[in-house]
């Protein structure tokens, strides 16, 4: 007997429900809680103010109408969905991401393979052509030095080439999808909502199906993963850049006979640099926070060692992996928030 027994026969529904209240299958926790206090679920009905009748949920709708799903029926028909359809999507991503295994696991290569006073001497170079400024530069190389010193060196290029192959991908395939929403509102409209879903979805349960679909020893599977969860600033503010550019601007281009091609290219996209900009720093935030997640599924990395600190109880191996990953933090935050600043100073208006 269940909670809403009077509420299917006064609908004239126990005949659909199947008569009894017996469900196939294995007991609720509810149901053996009430068996192994001495009580049968209708005696608990009996006794329960009406104040405290619990809310109409699956489980408990499902007592009194077997006929209705469990939550455990839903879970899995979900399950049953996605693994019936996993060989079609495994035989066409397979191929569309087989690059992305090549790209990170030649740039993961050849980060290790270079000497570190090469490499080196190239990020310094880099961080010196992005900001001009010499104080960061000296900064960043301190920071590298103390890194080899500890020797993270070789885990904290593992770690920032994943970043630079996923952030480069997420640029190339957000800017275009920003652009395309600022110029059609439906499309917009129609993004919203899968992009408010990829920014709030726990970064755990990007791993899941791509657990199915993926074997773990193959780069795609994390790469993937960290793409979605950081491809969504660069998008949103690639889009809301493009939009704010002054409208008395759009008109004097124009007026000077520009195509919708040169307005784009020689107006709205240098205009809404700074916000793409900004885009992409928040995007490489989020890329390596998610490589760190990804270390659950052979991502390696700094992250590596923070498992391993997890899983073995290893404080300081733990705490000295996660103070690493903050200077590798810093000094991406600190570089591309630079190069900011500078392409702002330059963007006229």
């Amino acid at each position: 007997m269940g909670y809403y027994d009077g509420l299917f026969d006064a609908l004239g529904l126990r005949d659909w429900c199947g008569g009894g209240a017996a469900q196939d299958g294995p007991m609720t926790m509810a149901q053996l809680l009430a068996r192994s206090r001495g009580g049968g679920e209708g005696e608990a009905v009996a006794t329960t103010p009406w104040w405290q009748v619990p809310f109409p949920s699956l489980d408990t709708l499902n007592a009194s109408c077997p006929a209705i799903w469990r939550t455990r029926d839903l879970t899995a028909w979900v399950a049953d969905g996605f693994l019936a359809i996993k060989n079609t999507l495994k035989v066409v991503l397979d191929p569309l991401t087989q690059p992305l295994s090549w790209l990170l696991d030649g740039a993961i290569w050849a980060m290790l393979a270079v000497p570190w006073w090469v490499l080196v001497a190239i990020l310094l170079v880099a961080v010196g052509l992005l900001t001009r400024s010499a104080t960061l530069t000296a900064s960043v190389c301190l920071s590298l030095l103390f890194l080899a010193f500890i020797d993270h060196f070789d885990y904290a290029m593992q770690t920032l080439s994943i970043i630079f192959v996923c952030t480069t991908i997420c640029v190339v395939l957000g800017v275009p999808i920003g652009i395309a929403m600022s110029k059609r509102d439906g499309f917009q409209r129609s993004m919203v909502p899968l992009l408010d879903m990829l920014q709030t979805l726990p970064t755990f349960v990007y791993l899941i199906p791509l657990i199915f679909l993926f074997s773990v020893t193959e780069s795609k599977l994390y790469g993937i993963a960290i793409i979605l969860y950081a491809i969504v600033p660069v998008i949103r503010l690639t889009d809301l850049g493009i939009r704010l550019v002054d409208k008395d601007v759009l008109e004097a281009a124009d007026a000077f006979g520009m195509t919708p091609r040169q307005r784009l290219l020689g107006v709205e996209i240098p205009l809404a640099l700074p916000n793409i900009m900004a885009g992409i720093n928040q995007t490489i935030m989020m890329a390596l926070a998610m490589v760190v997640i990804a270390s659950l599924v052979s991502a390696p990395g700094l992250g590596v060692l923070v498992l391993r600190g997890i899983r073995n109880l290893e404080l300081g191996v733990g705490l000295i992996a996660g103070f690493s990953i903050v200077i590798l933090a810093v000094i991406l935050d600190r570089v591309s928030k630079a190069a900011v600043g500078r392409i702002s100073a330059l963007t006229p208006g």
